[in-house]
Parts: C-alpha cells; structure tokens; sequence
C-alpha cells in the first residue's frame, strides 16, 4: 500500500491529510486486459459514467480501471482529479465487491469533477448494485 503524506501549517496548527492509493493489485496494467473487458464485457450505465465488467476466474481480486477521454475533460488536471476522486469512491467499497471481477469506469460527464463525494459514492454504488458486483451481503 502506498501513502502519500501531506502535511499543512496554518497558524501554528498541524493539519494531516493522508492519501491512500488504491492497491497495484485491484488496478489493471497493460492494454490487452481492458481490451478483454470493453469486447467480452457487459453494461452498466449511469448519468456520469458507463461501467463494464466481467468475471475473470484468474483472479481472486477484483481489478478496476477508470478511463476518461479528452473528448469528455480536455485538461489534464481536470482528468486527474476526476480519476482521483473515483478510484477513492471504488476503494472504500472495494471489500464489500465480488472477487474474480474485471471492471471499468468509463466517464461520461464532465460533472464529476463538480459532484459532491456524497452523491459520487451513492451513483457508484448504484451502479455496481445494477451490475450486480456486490458479494450476496449488500445489495
């Protein structure tokens, strides 16, 4: 697990802000394993973002991926954060999701960058409930 540390001095208070990326091993690498999911996939939509999934037996974790085109959010920045903020969302409800599962974000709207974390993380749960990517606990 990697942290990134922050720390912020104003007026003589210490302010800690820690920032957990989410785990190499629920992240994707390379191209061919996206590739796998945007052909073999099924879909999910919502009105900031598509998500396509499937099972994938090789693994005992579930890998996600977010992909936001220039077309959506021509800066970088903007992309950045917007990526950020999402993978945050997917972490925290990354143990409550079913293992052996391939899954991509693929963003839509260019109001993500503006939503409050509240609405962000009740769209995205929705939408893995609508997939059907929770363990038989949660619905």
């Amino acid at each position: 697990m990697r942290v990134n540390f922050l720390s912020n001095n104003i007026c003589g208070n210490i302010h800690i802000l820690w920032k957990v990326m989410l785990a190499a091993r629920y992240r994707f690498h390379g191209h061919g394993s996206l590739r796998f999911v945007y052909a073999k996939g099924r879909v999910a939509r919502s009105k900031y973002f598509v998500c396509k999934f499937t099972h994938n037996s090789r693994r005992t974790n579930p890998r996600v991926a977010v992909v936001i085109s220039k077309k959506v959010v021509k800066s970088a920045v903007k992309r950045n954060r917007i990526r950020r903020r999402l993978y945050e969302a997917i972490r925290l409800e990354l143990s409550n999701m079913v293992p052996q599962s391939d899954i991509v974000f693929v963003v839509v709207s260019p109001e993500l960058l503006t939503i409050p974390s509240i609405e962000l993380t009740d769209v995205l749960q929705r939408i893995i409930a609508q997939a059907g990517l929770y363990k038989s606990g949660k619905s």
